[in-house]
């Protein structure tokens, strides 16, 4: 059915949740358009954690089978203490049809969501962002720093954690530091590698991710009281530093570490907008509407089902509030229980740490079940 309410749609800012929002509504034969600050494709050349429910909203897309094809799929995570005594497997929860863990570079996720774009003609405003938006009640009246003012029947901010788009709409928000970075390094697979690991020191986690047949990635989260800035000079240095805790195989591709330029830090910041995320027929999703701590894997997760539930929703020809309302019903205390889980973890994590943890967790059973309410349908029926 064509949305005679919504016909043409301007996506603020080109990532995963931006391209997957042009795929998802041109698709319902939505014309789109996209706007990217970069005036290149810049993006950092580490690698991602694809959960189950993520492949399922990729499938709506037509892009799950790519995605595990060109990554690495596994059913878990074996854990290890600091210093390399196996603990545990967990397997990881699964939707049937899909593996439990699917690793794979963000870059490569990155081509696989552009080329579906490129492929249905999508045109994208490189170098270019916001000015100002202006809803005129039917519309929403843009101006581009490149000089482009057009009216939009839908404009949707998918900026990012920074989001100027959320900004606009209502104005800065305080996203609350966690305590902690995470680091990120590619390294050559080896062949024991065969499915994720975690080992778990008294101040760091750091973990390897498969993400093909000769490659992978380091994870090592660190408690960074304060929020430092380090020099980029430095960075393979300082990270080497925070991971002589521990032994075994960790310890191995420390000495790997080797070009600063290849560390990626990223200190940990979390968000979440309060119900709703829209303004008239502007509506944010991904990061901007909700940033999450990467202890779940759920990030990109939430930001791709954001646009495929967006889009089932603009299939049924609602006016655009009504529209809104639902998607609010539907996103709101799912996005909201990633948020503060995986900010229960970081808690749970410093806590730790300072030796402070006095209460009894399982923390492999809480992820668990938090990944089972993941794999539960996002996707339900509209009593329209």
């Amino acid at each position: 059915m064509t949305n005679q309410y919504v016909k043409k749609i301007l996506v603020i800012g080109g990532g995963i949740s931006g391209l997957s929002a042009a795929i998802a509504l041109n698709k319902i034969g939505i014309e789109v358009e996209i706007a990217e600050k970069e005036l290149e494709w810049n993006v950092y050349g580490v690698g991602i954690i694809q959960p189950p429910n993520a492949l399922r909203a990729l499938n709506e897309l037509g892009l799950a089978d790519a995605c595990m094809e060109q990554g690495t799929s596994y059913p878990g995570f074996d854990y290890y203490t600091g210093q390399g005594h196996f603990l545990f497997h967990a397997a990881s929860p699964t939707i049937e049809g899909y593996p439990g863990v699917n690793g794979i570079s963000r870059r490569q996720l990155h081509n696989i969501l552009f080329d579906a774009v490129q492929s249905i003609g999508t045109k994208i405003y490189m170098g270019t962002t916001v000015n100002t938006i202006e809803d005129q009640g039917n519309g929403v009246k843009v101006e581009l720093n490149n000089g482009i003012t057009s009216t939009y029947d839908l404009v949707i901010g998918s900026d990012g954690a920074n989001s100027k788009v959320r900004t606009l709409l209502f104005g800065e928000i305080e996203q609350r530091y966690s305590g902690q970075g995470v680091w990120r390094y590619n390294l050559p697979r080896t062949k024991e590698i065969d499915k994720g690991l975690f080992y778990y020191g008294k101040d760091a986690k750091a973990g390897l991710v498969p993400m093909s047949d000769d490659l992978m990635y380091l994870l090592v989260t660190t408690n960074e009281p304060g929020n430092p800035r380090f020099p980029t000079d430095q960075l393979h240095v300082l990270l080497k530093e925070r991971m002589t805790e521990f032994g075994g195989i960790i310890a191995d591709v420390a000495k790997q570490i080797v070009d600063p330029s290849e560390v990626v830090y990223r200190p940990i910041f979390t968000h979440l907008i309060p119900s709703p995320w829209y303004k008239g027929n502007v509506l944010l999703v991904g990061d901007a509407a909700h940033g999450t701590a990467p202890h779940l894997g759920q990030g990109a997760s939430i930001a791709i089902e954001d646009v495929v539930v967006l889009a089932d929703i603009l299939k049924h020809n609602l006016p655009v509030q009504e529209t809104m309302e639902v998607f609010m019903e539907k996103r709101f205390e799912r996005c909201k229980m990633i948020v503060e889980n995986s900010d229960q973890l970081v808690e749970w994590e410093l806590l730790t740490a300072a030796g402070k943890m006095t209460e009894k967790v399982n923390v492999g059973e809480y992820v668990k079940m938090t990944l089972g309410k993941m794999n539960e349908p996002f996707l339900t029926e509209l009593n329209v």
